[in-house]
């Protein structure tokens, strides 16, 4: 949800000063037939823009490098879970033929016992 409360807003006392430098170039601009002034005057009005848009791309920039990690620790995780896995599986395979060796040995042994009596 939206909440107001939380925005950074910009001092007015900066804000107009920023409107009067911005008219003030803008009114020179206009009397002395000036466009660098002009080009001037409206960057001065969007200088806020352009560092919250820098913020903006910064935010990003540093969102994508985090996902980049995480998609690097799932593949990680995943890596590491499947082995595991197999692990087990290997295991758990060794250890019923060994419960199966061992009930032949000792069925030998009960057979050889069976045999010497």
């Amino acid at each position: 949800t939206f909440n107001p409360a939380f925005l950074q807003k910009e001092s007015s006392e900066s804000s107009n000063r920023r409107q009067q430098a911005s008219a003030l170039l803008a009114g020179l601009a206009k009397k002395f037939n000036n466009p660098r002034l002009a080009t001037l005057a409206y960057q001065v009005q969007l200088d806020a823009f352009t560092r919250v848009k820098k913020a903006i791309d910064d935010m990003i920039s540093q969102l994508l490098t985090e996902k980049g990690d995480e998609v690097k620790h799932k593949d990680f995780c995943t890596d590491e879970f499947n082995t595991n896995q197999l692990q087990t599986e290997k295991k758990e395979r060794e250890k019923q033929d060994l419960i199966a060796k061992i009930e032949d040995l000792e069925m030998t042994i009960k057979a050889l016992t069976e045999a010497i009596d």
